[in-house]
């Protein structure tokens, strides 16, 4: 009789809350942010011009480039497209959909990687504390919500981690079928050696935690694992050069220093790193956040990584969830007075933690659809203004220049979009230390006759700067040079037709 009434209690309550689940309605607020809030620019990133661009010549040409097509100050210079894939679907979606569909792209995947954080946190937490690691690792993850590959590999990351946490957590070898997925994520993404790092040490985690008989075994079938991961993640364009990639990255300080993703946060702003932080010291002194020793060290190379390039915050905000679910659970259940959180909260609450019903699913995807289509019929997603100096383009056709182009960075990817050769552009790894040290010697005026002696190597005809870089000032007095246009967004030169060289 019992057992009859708890089912019936069961059916009351999913009926009360119409088959939505916490993970569903994670995936609608998540959506519907993105669609609607002004605080969350999917299209400000010059970026998402280039890769637009690559993915339509390599749809054009049928093939991934080897050799530099976009500049001219590099032209053929050896360049393999190591995000290819994810320009290939960036560059279909915006074909197919104008930017509204780009902006839909993301808003989805965004929606999709949260959506199964919550469902992994809700199979060992309570649903309060599921809820609060997923909407802070979406606040983590939402600034830098880009049209770029790496938000296509968020779903992969979160599925990755996710299953190997539980693989190791449940004393299992890791599945099989994530092999063919770090191929495709290796192919979207160069974020991929971070799965393998973090493979390499979820496997010391379930090793440890064995008995000492056991560890040879336990190891012997990660390590397999790992190994075919290492070459799935060759299977690319790059073959095992994509395995040094990132670290060839890292290692380019002249070109780091430049770009603004890749410099340390700026803690005089706010930022939710520092709140995260706190938080994790809090309860670390508290006692209540007692990690096993393997999952504080991948902690804490995390935090490193997210307190040397803010990219990486993103990635800190979305895998600490995995690793800090079940010991923090099992710590909250055990100093817990009361019980269970979930037992003494509303039923509505508690219903939202089962799976959510096909009806709900369905009305989600058609509310979620049609929003997208007004969202659509509105001016809200199209690229921002200040990676856009469209006015200055036109202005410069109708004035007639000639001639290679000298463009500040955050013009380069606008600038190849319209099929015009550029000085540089966000690929910094092609273009190298030497050649960005150059350019900003050049655009800030730290060495007095960088810019005239770049001019006249590279046959320089025009130019494209923002109105802040000193390198304007100096253009304006230059002898056979004069200024043709200048708004809030970019400042256009060029040299007199009789001083071309």
């Amino acid at each position: 009789m019992t057992e009859g009434k708890s089912s019936l209690n069961l059916a009351a309550k999913r009926s009360f809350t119409l088959g939505l689940s916490w993970p569903l309605l994670i995936a609608m607020v998540a959506t519907f942010s993105v669609l609607g809030s002004s605080r969350i620019h999917v299209l400000g990133d010059p970026d998402t011009y280039l890769h637009i661009a690559a993915g339509r010549w390599m749809l054009a040409n049928g093939t991934v480039p080897t050799a530099d097509p976009f500049s001219h100050s590099m032209l053929g210079t050896a360049w393999i497209a190591h995000e290819w894939l994810s320009e290939l679907v960036i560059s279909g979606i915006y074909q197919s959909f104008a930017w509204a569909g780009l902006g839909g792209l993301m808003a989805l995947v965004f929606a999709g990687t949260l959506a199964y954080l919550m469902r992994f946190l809700l199979d060992r937490m309570e649903p309060i504390h599921a809820l609060l690691f997923t909407s802070y690792a979406g606040c983590m993850l939402a600034g830098h919500l880009l049209a770029r590959p790496h938000v296509l590999a968020w779903p992969l990351l979160a599925v990755w981690v996710g299953s190997l946490v539980n693989a190791s957590e449940q004393d299992r070898a890791p599945p099989w079928w994530l092999i063919p997925m770090m191929a495709l994520w290796a192919n979207l993404h160069g974020g991929f050696m971070i799965g393998i790092a973090l493979a390499c040490g979820l496997a010391l985690d379930a090793t440890v935690s064995k008995e000492p008989g056991q560890r040879r075994a336990c190891a012997w079938v990660w390590g397999r694992f790992i190994a075919l991961a290492v070459v799935a993640a060759m299977v690319t364009p790059s073959h095992w050069h994509g395995l040094l990639f990132p670290f060839q990255v890292v290692n380019m300080s002249e070109a780091l220093d430049m770009i603004g993703e890749w410099a340390s946060p700026n803690f005089h702003q706010p930022q939710l790193l520092e709140i995260w932080l706190l938080l994790a010291l809090g309860l670390a002194c508290s006692g209540r956040l007692r990690l096993p020793w393997v999952r504080l060290l991948l902690v804490l190379a995390l935090t490193h990584l997210a307190l040397k390039y803010q990219r990486n915050i993103s990635i800190l905000g979305l895998v600490t969830p995995f690793l800090m679910a079940s010991p923090l659970a099992r710590q909250w259940r055990a100093i817990s007075r009361t019980g269970r959180d979930v037992e003494s909260m509303d039923r509505v609450f508690q219903a939202l933690s089962a799976p959510a019903q096909l009806r709900a699913m369905v009305c989600t995807a058609l509310l979620a659809s049609l929003s997208m289509a007004l969202a659509s019929q509105s001016d809200r997603f199209v690229p921002e203004s200040n990676i856009t100096p469209e006015a200055a383009m036109q202005a410069a056709r109708r004035a007639g220049v000639s001639g290679a182009v000298f463009n500040d960075y955050q013009y380069g990817g606008y600038l190849i979009f319209k099929g015009t050769p550029v000085f540089i552009d966000g690929r910094a790894d092609m273009y190298g230390d030497a050649l960005m040290k150059r350019h900003l010697a050049a655009t800030t005026l730290a060495e007095p006759q960088a810019l005239p002696k770049l001019i006249d190597d590279y046959h320089i005809g025009w130019t494209l700067l923002h109105p802040g870089t000193p390198a304007v000032a100096l253009l304006d007095r230059l002898p056979g040079w004069r200024r043709v246009y200048a708004d809030e967004v970019a400042v256009v030169h060029m040299r007199e037709p009789d001083d071309q060289r």
